[in-house]
């Protein structure tokens, strides 16, 4: 799936950042990282099932991942850089943008849209 390809974009640059974060922050890098993985299984249920509800279940998880990143970022907490957010942020979008046209697929195809 090439949502999947992209997506690893987004992994493979923010896993090793959250895996090196310190210890004390460790609920919000564990929720993060859980969400992360869980994107992995919504594509994927997404793909094998044709519901346009599984797409939703997965736009609604990437955009928890963005508030999440977000949350993150915060100057409060800094447990990513303003420039790791920004990076971690293109990524993201660029898969956002292709689960958009993939839902907006399946509603022509549902002659929803």
């Amino acid at each position: 799936m090439a949502i999947v390809d992209r997506y690893d974009g987004f992994v493979n640059y923010l896993y090793p950042i959250l895996t090196n974060t310190s210890r004390q922050h460790r609920i919000l890098r564990d929720t993060m990282l859980a969400a992360m993985l869980a994107q992995y299984r919504l594509f994927h249920a997404a793909g094998k099932s044709n519901q346009a509800s599984r797409l939703y279940e997965a736009d609604a998880n990437a955009a928890y991942l963005k508030e999440l990143l977000r949350v993150m970022a915060d100057p409060a907490r800094k447990l990513v850089s303003r420039r790791q957010y920004e990076v971690a942020s293109v990524h993201l979008a660029e898969t956002g943008a292709m689960l958009g046209k993939w839902i907006g697929a399946s509603q022509k195809r549902s002659g929803g849209g």
